[in-house]
């Protein structure tokens, strides 16, 4: 296991056994504390967030999850466990295993669909919300419908719902892939260690299909997100741009969906801002968390 894994600086690493599934977290910050939670996306894990668990854990108990099939997360086997409801419900599971009713939570990519889902099923458990590089799921799927720019951007979701090819793609040449989208990265690229971190976390066993299988479910029937009226909670939208898989138009197209809501571009960065650019991330949400 790569060292930067086991950083004491970033918490420490526990589990909890929810009704179906067993998640691996890291925690840092005092007990007690308000809840902040991160919800990585696609091709992430915990690791994502390194450069904010520091930055936020004098003032939270912050808490960076593996999703369920990804790190040393549990790995359930069919398409149907990662349909959106599966994914909100662990998050409303887990708020209450940690011994808390409500949070602050903050989603990058998949984690940002999922928490903008969780936060419209489980509102009263959400303090705030900060959505990072991630569309409205209800605006995405109209966007889609009328902007091929964005249906382009889009290709790979259709290649995932190919079977098996795209986790034998990914695993090619010792987990190439992850080095293309760490130079991708153009003002914080990663370290060799840190790359290896990314290889080592995919390359254990089931740890492509659970995270490509979010995209195969979110195509079935199962799938459904909340339509409900327009989001009540206080909502920060944080964009990187550009970004090669969406466009930035839809950063703004969610407040078609939510009463109280900021948006924040970061240019000269990328899909990956949280770690690109995390001192403008950071110094967002902070600004963002001490209005009342």
């Amino acid at each position: 296991m790569p060292a930067c894994l086991n950083n004491p600086s970033l918490g420490n690493h526990d589990f909890v056994h929810l009704e179906d599934v067993r998640l691996h977290y890291v925690a840092s910050g005092q007990e007690g504390k308000p809840l902040m939670l991160l919800l990585h996306g696609f091709p992430e894990f915990w690791f994502s967030w390194r450069y904010q668990i520091p930055e936020f854990k004098k003032d939270y108990r912050v808490v960076a999850v593996d999703m369920r099939g990804y790190g040393d997360s549990g790995k359930p086997g069919k398409k149907k466990d990662y349909a959106i409801g599966n994914l909100s419900k662990d998050i409303y599971q887990l708020i209450q295993a940690l011994g808390y009713k409500k949070c602050v939570l903050v989603g990058h990519d998949w984690g940002g669909a999922v928490a903008w889902n969780f936060a419209y099923s489980y509102t009263d458990m959400v303090e705030k919300l900060v959505i990072v590089n991630s569309p409205h799921p209800i605006s995405f799927a109209k966007y889609l419908r009328t902007h091929f720019s964005q249906l382009k951007k889009s290709w790979y979701m259709m290649f995932f719902q190919v079977p098996f090819v795209p986790e034998f793609m990914f695993s090619m040449n010792d987990f190439a892939a992850f080095e293309a989208i760490s130079k991708s990265l153009r003002n914080n690229p990663p370290s060799d260690d840190e790359v290896e971190a990314y290889k080592y976390a995919f390359s254990q066993p089931g740890a492509l299909t659970g995270p490509i299988n979010y995209y195969r479910a979110a195509f079935s029937k199962q799938t459904k997100y909340e339509r409900a009226a327009k989001l009540k909670v206080p909502t920060l939208v944080i964009w990187g741009e550009p970004d090669k898989y969406l466009e930035t138009n839809l950063a703004h197209e969610a407040k078609n969906y939510v009463e109280n809501m900021t948006v924040k571009i970061i240019p000269d960065s990328s899909h990956f801002v949280l770690l690109d650019r995390p001192k403008e991330v950071n110094a967002a949400v902070r600004e963002f968390l001490k209005d009342k």
